[in-house]
C-alpha cells in the first residue's frame, strides 16, 4: 500500500515559521515529481510548489520568498519550510506524489490527507 503521510501543521503567529513533512510509504520503486497544495474554507485547491526528482522548484508567487519546497530522496520525504507566516497562509496543506510502485511500470498521483496550518494575526 502505497501512503502519504503529512505532518508539521499546527497553529502559529504571524511572521512565524513551521516546517512541513510528507513522508511516502509502501512498496515504492522510484518517485518522481512531489509537490505541496493547499485549501482554505471556500477556495479551491492551490499549488504551492513543486520539486523534481532533479530538484527543479516552482513556487506560486504567494510563497516566493518565505517558502521552501525540498525532498531527502533516501527517506522518501517532501519538506516545506515555510517563514514569514500570513494570516492568508490558513489552510489545509496536502502533499502530492508521482509515485511508481513495485508492482507497476506506470508512474501514479498520490495524496496525502492533509495537514492544518492556521496562522493567527
Amino acid at each position: 500500500q502505497v501512503q502519504l503521510v503529512e505532518s508539521g501543521g499546527g497553529f502559529v503567529q504571524a511572521g512565524g515559521s513551521l516546517r512541513l513533512s510528507c513522508a511516502a510509504s509502501g512498496r515504492i520503486f522510484t518517485i518522481n515529481d512531489m509537490g505541496w497544495y493547499r485549501q482554505a474554507p471556500g477556495k479551491e485547491r492551490e499549488l504551492v510548489a513543486l520539486i523534481t526528482s532533479g530538484g527543479s522548484t516552482n513556487y506560486a508567487d504567494s510563497a516566493k520568498g518565505r517558502f521552501t519546497i525540498s525532498r531527502d530522496n533516501d527517506k522518501k520525504t517532501l519538506y516545506l519550510q515555510m517563514n514569514s507566516l500570513k494570516p492568508e497562509d490558513t489552510a489545509v496543506y496536502y502533499c502530492k506524489a508521482q509515485i511508481r510502485p513495485y508492482s507497476n511500470s506506470i508512474y501514479f498521483w498520490y495524496w496525502g490527507q492533509g495537514t492544518q496550518v492556521t496562522v493567527s494575526s
